[in-house]
């Protein structure tokens, strides 16, 4: 006959047991067998509720500490967002709801400025359909301020494509030298490049090459 261990009789509840023993005065068999079944199936009880209990307790602390964890993350984004404003994660959370607006200035919202010094001795000559044209041995300026969108380097120089607004850009062709990289902001007043040789320069709006301009010493002017 198969037996089995006390340690796992204390496993398997019961709903009835035989017990022999000598009877005392004032003991019936009925009482000690409920006493003894009540004492098994506590035992057997037992067990599984320490096991629940501490289950429970652990996931507790697991939801505690990620509340604790969320709460610290907020606080130090809402102090740096206060006393550091330039810092990577303010600057990563605006990105987030920044949006960037668009540029709807057209060519008659800049004022035009010079291509190359005053002080250069150059001949800029302007075709019928636009086209800036000259050689020279000197710095370049941009037509007025922007973004530098593009740079394109090849044999014969560096073409740069400006963004003045979403619809107006300039594109000068033919520079040795490249002053700024993309992405970099230009203004009028300041060199963004240097050519030693042939250069030119054009207009566009919308796509569109433009004529609409004058060359008075060495200073573009829309007419």
């Amino acid at each position: 006959m198969e037996t089995i261990d006390y340690a796992e009789m204390l496993e398997i509840p019961v709903s009835t047991v035989n017990v022999v023993k000598k009877r005392k005065k004032g003991a019936s068999a009925e009482k000690m067998k409920e006493k003894v079944l009540k004492a098994v199936n506590e035992k057997a009880e037992k067990p599984k509720l320490k096991r629940e209990r501490g289950k429970w307790k652990a996931s507790e602390i697991t939801i505690v500490a990620e509340f604790v964890a969320a709460c610290l993350l907020c606080t130090l984004i809402f102090l740096t967002n206060i006393f550091y404003e330039q810092s990577a994660m303010n600057t990563f959370s605006k990105g987030l709801f920044t949006v960037e607006q668009a540029d709807k200035r057209t060519r008659s919202d800049f004022t035009l400025s010079g291509v190359v010094s005053e002080r250069a001795d150059v001949e800029i000559a302007v075709s019928s359909s636009g086209v800036l044209s000259f050689t020279a041995d000197a710095a370049i300026y941009p037509v007025c301020d922007g973004t530098i969108r593009k740079i394109t380097k090849e044999e014969e120089g560096s073409t740069v494509e400006i963004a003045h607004s979403d619809s107006f850009k300039s594109v000068i062709v033919g520079l040795s030298d490249v002053y700024a990289a993309e992405g970099d902001k230009v203004k009028g007043n300041l060199p963004v490049g240097y050519a030693k040789g042939d250069v030119r320069i054009m207009l566009y709006e919308n796509g569109t090459l433009l004529n609409c301009f004058t060359v008075d010493e060495n200073t573009l002017k829309w007419i």
